[in-house]
């Protein structure tokens, strides 16, 4: 389950960590009522019937609109009786498709559990919504008296009920969702141009820079506890280790690797640092991570070598980009932003982004190195006009497995290397 803090956590004075049966039972039995992020089911959910809309669907997005929240499937909503489901029956893989069907735009993370008690007797399935910086989402269906007609509405939790969103509530989430958005970019701007500023400071030649941040979609439970200088420490050797542990990824080293000469990180605004900056060994590295589960990872990504093939010196080639190591940045910073997360036990998604950024003029013409074979280099014909990079993008979950991990890294560095008109696999 991706949610660490819920109102069981609350009710039980529990400790973050997964949902688990015995919660449900206890607070099943203590009458815990419904709330805003709290709905309790005593039957699964049903498939919608002609001229009804998809009540999963719709009880979803109300939480989504809401503040996220538990939908649990074995407990009588009067009483609070835990009566139980029948396992069998729980199709979570249909339950998933009617809220891609129904509701837009598209929710991700929402997950469905089925837990049983330990003698195997009563089985419960919860549904784990989060709150969603989309919403407001809407529910799509038709109605009986005119079935060729779509209609949308967009529900929210009202307390321990279900409401409909006037014309002012839409309008004020509408509202609320762009400025979020803006709020967003602005400080993802402001975290690309610091690290650009802060990497490039003492260069005196041109250089490329690997630039990748990765902020949280929502805001950390509460209970999270506040990182300290040990703990960054703790995340970037777990991180260093969880990539040595695929075997292909041991020919290519990248960024965190080279962090391993930092012994301890340094205290920096509302975050911890990493760098190698001043030492003058090996590549330049910068890495911050946030309190908030932002991570900031900055690499010098030149290559400098290859100049020796070329006899015209003064030829403006521009800047030679390694290609490798910029494939082992996209899988580095992936792995640290997933070992952060589940360290802070985050239950969000992640929104990463990454660019390519000239060092010390930002028109630099940047031009890709690439590997064809073990220890031969070259610069592909097609790829010799210089080029600007775009930023790219990328999501993924806090839980997210090495796999997952691994297409969201292929992701971001193709879409770098499609800019060079080269396409790679890591």
């Amino acid at each position: 389950m991706a949610r660490s803090w819920t109102r069981l956590h609350e009710h039980l004075g529990a400790p973050p960590g997964p949902v688990d049966f015995g919660m449900i039972e206890k607070a099943a039995a203590g009458r815990l009522a419904e709330s805003d992020d709290l709905d309790w089911k005593e039957h699964l959910p049903q498939p919608p019937f002609e001229g009804r809309w998809n009540e999963l669907a719709k009880d979803v997005a109300a939480m989504a609109n809401t503040r996220g929240g538990l939908i649990i499937f074995g407990v009588r909503d009067t009483t609070c009786e835990l009566t139980g489901i029948n396992p069998g029956e729980a199709n979570t893989d249909q339950y998933a498709q009617w809220i891609r069907n129904h509701v837009h735009p598209y929710l991700p993370g929402l997950t469905f559990t089925p837990l049983t008690s330990p003698d195997g007797t009563t089985s419960v399935l919860v549904a784990d919504v989060p709150a969603s910086p989309m919403a407001p989402h809407l529910v799509y269906g038709t109605a009986a008296r005119d079935k060729d007609q779509q209609a949308a509405v967009a529900p929210y939790r009202d307390r321990d009920h279900t409401a409909w969103m006037a014309e002012h509530q839409l309008e004020r989430a509408y509202r609320d969702r762009f400025t979020r958005g803006a709020h967003a970019d602005d400080l993802l701007q402001y975290l690309v141009d610091h690290a650009r500023q802060t990497v490039t400071t003492h260069q005196r030649e041109a250089s490329a820079w690997f630039i990748a941040v990765a902020r949280p979609e929502r805001p950390l439970p509460r209970a999270v506890t506040r990182m300290t200088s040990e703990s960054a420490g703790f995340v970037v050797a777990e991180a260093r280790e969880r990539v040595a542990q695929q075997p292909h990824n041991r020919l290519a080293p990248g960024p965190l690797t080279g962090l391993e000469i930092v012994s301890t990180p340094r205290p920096g605004l509302r975050c911890w640092v990493l760098n190698t900056l001043s030492l003058g060994a090996g590549r330049e590295i910068y890495a911050e991570l946030h309190h908030d589960g932002t991570v900031l990872l900055a690499a010098n990504l030149s290559w400098r070598a290859l100049t020796n093939h070329y006899p015209d010196r003064s030829q403006p080639f521009g800047v030679l980009v390694h290609q490798d190591y910029l494939g082992a940045c996209c899988r580095d910073i992936c792995t640290l932003t997933s070992q952060l997360a589940r360290h802070l036990r985050l239950d969000s998604g992640l929104l990463l982004n990454a660019t390519i950024a000239a060092g010390t003029e930002r028109n630099t013409p940047l031009l890709p190195v690439v590997q064809d074979f073990p220890g031969f280099t070259d610069i592909p014909d097609h790829a010799r006009r210089p080029h600007k990079v775009q930023p790219v993008t990328t999501t993924f979950l806090s839980a997210d497995g090495d796999e997952a991990l691994k297409e969201s890294a292929q992701e971001l560095f193709t879409d770098l290397m499609n800019q060079f008109g080269l396409d790679p696999q890591l």
